[in-house]
């Protein structure tokens, strides 16, 4: 069966494609293939600029001609990769077969054996793969989240002045404001990035067991740990570690896995609570009329956005747990496990960006119910108990908290008519008693509406 959108195991490459095809360029075999070409071309032009002997000086020109391979680099030249895969069946010495190659058209044919010179294939992969990570968290990722944090805190402020009964365990508590509620995961979110953008991009660059074995015994007299420092650092953008094994040992991309999960639970938290302040009717949606709530009931509006972020959100995170706890751990100096597990790093965070995305969508839908918010202040006077036995107990009042709890829980319902009688029948000063009138569910918002 042909692969399309249709026929794809995968929802993620099937019916969600046209909504994650941005991060094709970074997680997709192409992507690795590409990277992986980028990564061997910069080490041979490090290793001509650092003089490295019988290697040339290159011009301008060579070094343009040299990048164009991974600039320009086609579907046609993957396949190309590929097919001589299939012979290797090694896919890192492919790519090195690939670029020996292009280099007689580049006159360098003489220079060939120095294309991944004295390096494993992790040198390749655990430099090729952050900088994948990197580049689509910084040219996808986080601008999709930054776009996310902003329509919240945009609609946080444009609700800023709105109060809201708050719920704990699910029962009306003192009153809120809806902005400030919202600014409540704009905080919780803006933290958690500042994690994030703090994480460096580890790589691993030392050769078969980490100690540049190959490369002392060929030019002992280099200073390999400091040519690779500054080929990582500079040409590559990332951070070498300079013990390791064979491999990465994965510790900085589990604290980077972990700091997308720990912004993903925020975001489910957020989820869940506009799913509630929908259903206690806080919020209306916007209508499609050309869309169907439910094939049974015609006067469903759902709110499928935030529940499909929901549950994207938490399968990211499952998969998020499960690299973060299995990516460090590798037999001796290395195991095969970390290669087809790291395969799939593209997986979580594609179903991130459709929860982030589903998330705005039905962010943009909302429509502030008023009316039903103040109805529910109007039902719930029972709420300014805490600010009266507060006062009270400013006053000296004897047993004020007794005293409203014997009001509150009678099972009867508090109205403004019933407060106001026990206000009048207290033993307090005309003044105070003013005071206590004056509190309503409306007003008794703390520092709620301030920010």
């Amino acid at each position: 069966m042909e692969l399309t959108p249709l026929t794809a195991i995968s929802p993620i490459d099937g019916r969600y494609r046209s909504k994650v095809e941005a991060l094709a360029p970074y997680f997709s075999e192409y992507a690795l293939i590409r990277y992986r070409v980028r990564v061997e071309v910069e080490y041979f032009i490090a290793l001509c600029e650092q003089g490295t002997p019988p290697l040339p000086v290159l011009t301008t020109a060579q070094k343009e001609a040299l990048r164009a391979l991974y600039e320009n680099f086609s579907q046609h030249d993957a396949l190309r990769i590929k097919e001589i895969e299939r012979t290797t069946n090694h896919d890192v010495k492919a790519v090195e077969y690939f670029l020996k190659e292009r280099f007689p058209s580049l006159g360098l044919a003489s220079y060939c054996e120095f294309i991944h010179f004295g390096l494993t294939s992790q040198d390749i992969n655990n430099t090729a793969m952050p900088l994948m990570l990197k580049e689509a968290i910084e040219q996808v990722m986080m601008p999709c989240l930054q776009e996310l944090l902003a329509l919240m805190q945009s609609m946080a402020t444009h609700w800023r002045e709105v109060p809201m009964l708050a719920r704990t365990h699910g029962q009306p508590a003192s009153p809120t404001g809806m902005g400030k509620e919202w600014m409540v995961f704009v905080e919780r979110l803006q933290a958690q990035v500042a994690h994030l953008q703090r994480v460096p991009y580890a790589a691993k660059f030392g050769g078969a067991t980490g100690n540049f074995n190959a490369h002392y015994v060929a030019y002992p007299q280099v200073d390999w740990h400091a040519f690779a420092d500054d080929f990582v650092a500079n040409y590559l953008g990332l951070q070498r570690s300079h013990f390791t094994t064979q491999i990465e040992h994965y510790d900085q991309l589990a604290a980077l896995l972990d700091a997308f999960r720990r912004i993903n639970v925020i975001l489910i938290d957020f989820a869940r609570d506009v799913w509630s302040y929908i259903a206690f009717d806080y919020f209306k949606q916007k209508i499609n009329p050309n869309e169907v709530g439910s094939s049974a009931m015609p006067h469903k509006v759902n709110p499928i956005d935030f529940e499909n972020a929901e549950g994207n959100l938490m399968w990211a995170n499952a998969a998020f747990n499960f690299l973060s706890n299995k990516l460090p751990v590798s037999r001796l100096q290395r195991d095969l496990t970390d290669s087809t597990v790291l395969r799939n790093l593209g997986v979580p965070m594609a179903h991130t960006l459709l929860a982030w995305t589903s998330l705005m969508r039905g962010m943009n839908k909302l429509e502030l119910n008023e009316e039903a918010i103040r109805s529910d202040l109007e039902d719930n006077w029972a709420v300014v108990a805490e600010a009266i036995q507060t006062i009270l107990r400013r006053e000296g009042y004897p047993k004020p908290y007794e005293a409203l709890k014997a009001l509150t829980r009678t099972g009867e319902r508090i109205t403004a008519e019933r407060l106001h009688a026990f206000i009048d029948a207290l033993d307090v000063p005309e003044q105070v008693k003013k005071e206590l009138r004056n509190i309503t569910p409306f007003n008794y918002v703390g520092s709620a509406l301030r920010f």
